[in-house]
């Protein structure tokens, strides 16, 4: 299994690596973000970079092993569950640029954030138990973790491999 995952990263790696766009794509947008802050931020959805998301459903997908039925009703759960966290943490970004004021008005913000970002966690953990077992909604949670963890483990090391 862990060389499926390396595998997996490696590939996803060689198809980001080739489109150095995407990247700099990502760090224009927060330097946006930094500068612009929008009235609305959850109307200003960022970017995402579609062969991640992908890359990470099909890691889901596989570690989950979804029936057709389950995934039938999960996958426009888990990509509404997506959205609403990133809109919190475009939020949360924004609140925590250098254009933002320090204090204690901005701590609030940031700790109101956090609430927010667990109450859609715990809102959709009761929305997966409803289609799915509690051992597949626990598995998602780590798989997510897992994801996580190694897309920086190799962005990490691309990092170092470039001399930056």
């Amino acid at each position: 299994m862990n060389k499926l995952l390396r595998y997996l990263f490696f590939v996803l790696i060689i198809i980001g690596s080739g489109n150095d766009d995407v990247f700099a794509q990502g760090d224009n947008m927060r330097s946006n973000f930094r500068r612009t802050p929008a009235p609305n931020a959850n109307l200003r959805v960022a970017k995402r970079n579609p062969k991640l998301d992908a890359a990470r459903n099909r890691f889901i997908a596989q570690q989950l092993a979804l029936t057709n039925e389950e995934s039938r009703k999960f996958w426009p759960l888990y990509n509404q569950y997506q959205q609403e966290l990133t809109a919190v943490r475009i939020l949360k970004r924004l609140n925590n640029s250098s254009s933002q004021a320090n204090g204690t008005e901005q701590i609030d913000k940031d700790l109101s954030y956090d609430s927010q970002m667990v109450a859609i966690r715990k809102h959709y953990r009761d929305e997966f138990l409803k289609i799915l077992p509690a051992e597949k909604v626990s598995e998602l949670y780590k798989s997510e973790r897992e994801f996580t963890d190694e897309l920086i483990k190799q962005l990490s090391e691309r990092s170092i491999r470039a001399g930056n």
